[in-house]
């Protein structure tokens, strides 16, 4: 089943295809996206590896969505089984450098919480955030998700934030 596709005031949110394969490469290979993400792989394993993730089959409602400001290609939000497998859901978000510090991040990831918590009926969302990323951890906080502990994975610091949608006032997601 396909994603929906959501409108913010000033993004659009459809479900990642194929043809953004090459965009979300060269996100990835941003020095900036690079200091905050575990992403071992270069050239064809990573080609396969986003690859892999375009054409995975989501449980219903959850996915990849790209996010477009001014139709062109800002980044993506997920929603998916952490490590494809749960049983948490993670939420989580990746801009391309001309597209940070414009809000975006907070916009899309809110209108796929709100999507999270109500149409696909979650009752917990969980973001793993590398603790030195600070504009990550800002945007968590805006969302209302609330820091629940730290550790390390596979060498890396982790931070897990964590939203409910008992403690949640969908109001606060836009």
């Amino acid at each position: 089943m396909a994603l929906p596709v959501i409108r913010t005031e000033r993004l659009v949110l459809r479900e990642r295809a194929l043809d953004d394969l090459e965009a979300c490469i060269a996100m990835d290979n941003d020095p900036e996206v690079r200091r905050f993400i575990a992403l071992p792989m270069e050239g064809d394993m990573h080609r396969a590896f986003i690859r892999g993730r375009m054409m995975h089959r989501y449980p219903e409602h959850l996915g990849y969505w790209s996010v477009l400001a001014d139709k062109k290609f800002a980044g993506w939000i997920l929603l998916i089984p952490r490590e494809l497998e749960g049983p948490e859901v993670e939420i989580g978000w990746r801009f391309v450098a001309e597209a940070r510090g414009k809000g975006y991040a907070t916009e899309a990831s809110a209108a796929v919480l709100r999507h999270a918590l109500t149409t696909a009926g979650l009752r917990e969302v969980v973001a793993d955030i590398d603790p030195e990323n600070k504009a990550s951890r800002r945007v968590a906080e805006k969302l209302g998700m609330r820091h629940v502990r730290t550790w390390l994975e596979s060498g890396r610091p982790t931070a897990r934030y964590s939203i409910s949608a008992a403690t949640t006032s969908l109001g606060n997601l836009g």
